[in-house]
């Protein structure tokens, strides 16, 4: 099979050069996955079909940690006496972006190699501050060849995506030694979710040039216990397998100025309410983090608050999926009134926020608006959550009869 041989040939020539790849390609991981126990089994010799590597497929793609290989000339060299055409996509190195420094520094992100008809995609992962993996966009500059290969069908780079470091497994499969990801379901799941956003540094810039960054002491007190509380939820519920996303005053701190808000004194998390278990409570608990309040129940307007250190505490906002929106609730302990937040539907991307990875809404923009209306630009510092919410609606009263059960105060 040309898909074989061009793999063989592709494989020689990175040991050529010791370069480190790993198979990420989601067709072949996908078929090895279903054998994964009798693979890991058998001998090393000699199989009789072509099984995984024959597939049916335009090209292959593996991946390559960036810091552990540098010297790409003379990869590219041996690359074209072997036959094979290539082709190098670089862009910005995000992770050297700061507030003061929008660097554009590139880097290289993808290698695709071709020969005949079949073409190697190698995506090159980096390091992140938040102990993850991350690669970059797919984006051709203009001089580049757009019919090189079908750059639509390729399975990394349509946008960029961050994964946890994956311990490897040294398999043999079709007559080929490759290292997979040891548990390639989980890295298949972790693949469909893995979409990454970008902190809007150089909106942030100018944020901070209209409205200047508070730097007083209580301030940077606030964010440097608001950004330990955050670690510390986001290291209990990951515990618990937990889903959670940045909300409220944190998601808009992240989106509007790549920062905590340190006049919000506390930190807002979501979670939907199917992914609520009851261990939350007693997790944090064990954490250092007292039960403040809870009010509603798993059923209707959960929501439970955490006390931090001094008078930082943490929000968990349990979130309800209707057929065309998506609420979460509020309780006024002293009159039993309920309030309900609507947001447009939303679906999860990954983002780094204080050196921690960490969901968002993909909409951010949306659901920003939603909750602070068309003026989210610009800081309010007294806000009511009961009426200053532009999608908060009065949503009844709860019965007397339920009040010790969904008003518990501690």
């Amino acid at each position: 099979s040309v898909k074989q041989h061009v793999v063989r040939k592709f494989l020689g020539l990175i040991s050529s050069h010791n370069i480190p790849v790993y198979l990420i390609d989601p067709l072949i991981l996908g078929l090895v996955d279903k054998d994964i126990e009798q693979i890991k089994s058998s001998p090393d010799g000699p199989s009789l079909e072509c099984k995984y590597f024959c597939a049916p497929r335009d090209f292959t793609t593996f991946a390559l940690l960036d810091k552990t290989w540098k010297h790409e000339v003379g990869l590219f060299r041996t690359a074209e006496k072997m036959g094979f055409q290539w082709l190098k996509i670089i862009n910005k190195d995000p992770r050297l972006d700061g507030m003061d420094d929008l660097s554009g520094i590139e880097i290289p992100l993808h290698y695709i190699f071709k020969l005949a008809s079949h073409a190697i995609h190698l995506v090159v992962f980096y390091e992140r501050s938040g102990n993850y993996l991350w690669h970059g966009p797919l984006r051709l500059k203009q001089h580049m060849d757009r019919k090189f290969v079908p750059f639509r069908k390729l399975h990394f780079g349509r946008y960029p995506g961050a994964y946890e470091k994956p311990e490897l497994l040294l398999i043999s499969i079709d007559d080929l030694k490759v290292q997979i990801p040891k548990n390639p379901s989980s890295f298949l799941e972790e693949m469909s979710h893995s979409r990454f956003l970008e902190c809007r540094y150089r909106e942030a810039r100018a944020f901070f040039q209209l409205y200047p960054d508070d730097t007083s002491l209580d301030a940077v007190e606030f964010r440097k216990k608001a950004k330990s509380l955050l670690h510390l939820a986001a290291l209990t519920l990951n515990n618990l397998g937990v889903k959670f996303w940045l909300s409220s005053g944190t998601c808009l701190g992240w989106y509007r100025q790549c920062s905590v808000i340190p006049h919000s004194k506390d930190v807002d998390l979501g979670v939907f309410i199917r992914d609520y278990k009851a261990d939350i409570i007693p997790a944090f608990q064990k954490a250092g983090l007292p039960l403040k309040h809870k009010f509603g129940k798993v059923e209707d307007s959960l929501e439970l608050s955490f006390q931090g250190e001094d008078d930082v505490k943490l929000d968990i906002f349990f979130f309800y999926e209707e057929d065309d929106h998506i609420w979460n609730g509020g309780t006024q302990a002293r009159s039993g009134k309920k309030f309900k937040y609507l947001f447009p539907k939303f679906t999860l991307c990954w983002t780094e926020f204080v050196e921690l990875k960490v969901h968002v809404p993909c909409e951010t923009l949306q659901y920003v608006e939603a909750n602070y209306g068309a003026d989210w630009k610009v800081p309010v510092k007294t806000w009511d959550w009961k009426s200053s919410p532009s999608n908060v609606q009065y949503n009844g009263v709860w019965p007397v009869d339920e009040w010790d059960d969904v008003i518990q105060i501690y």
